[in-house]
């Protein structure tokens, strides 16, 4: 990480210059990438101004405080700058795990469909196990949620008689009920 410092009208000293480069590399934690970072530090009359701009592998976080005391704008600032590294890293995050979301989807097709076509003397096997914990709720609900979680299928208790319940999605996009007798 590259950090430059800057001051305007102010007398740089070693200690605000350290402290200012201290803070800034707390960021560091979170983007795991190259980082170029510039810290502007200047005094206009009473008004002491911090300003930090990070430049992350082609990502610009900008961001700049004002208050009476240096370093408290230096705290300030990079308060801010947190939090829009943050929100940037979760935004990554969001995205990685919806893409691995549908690799899985993708994946468990096609195991299904491997699993269908599978004939003969070759012996099945058990992939995944998955235990769950069931709310009991009406067919209406049931097939309300597999439409919510896009699921194929979805297993569970019929409030109305209390029974363990299968409901499907059919290739003609209806809906198909397992009852047990």
């Amino acid at each position: 990480m590259q950090v430059s410092v800057t001051g305007r009208n102010i007398e740089m000293t070693d200690a605000l210059k350290k402290y200012a480069e201290e803070k800034v590399q707390k960021v560091k934690k979170f983007l795991n990438t190259t980082i170029d970072a510039h810290v502007i530090l200047a005094v206009e009359k009473f008004r002491q101004k911090a300003e930090v701009t990070i430049n992350a592998n082609g990502v610009k976080i900008h961001g700049e405080e004002v208050t009476e005391d240096m370093y408290s704008s230096i705290d300030k600032v990079m308060d801010k700058i947190d939090r829009q590294v943050r929100k940037h890293k979760e935004r990554i995050w969001a995205l990685k795990n919806k893409q691995h979301e549908k690799d899985v989807n993708i994946k468990m097709d096609i195991i299904t469909k491997e699993s269908v076509e599978e004939v003969g003397d070759t012996p099945h096997h058990i992939i995944k196990t998955k235990s769950f914990a069931y709310k009991p709720m009406s067919v209406d609900e049931a097939a309300m949620q597999m439409d919510l979680l896009g699921y194929e299928f979805l297993v569970f208790r019929n409030s109305n008689n209390g029974r363990i319940n299968v409901l499907y999605k059919r290739k003609d996009d209806n809906y198909g009920l397992i009852e047990p007798e």
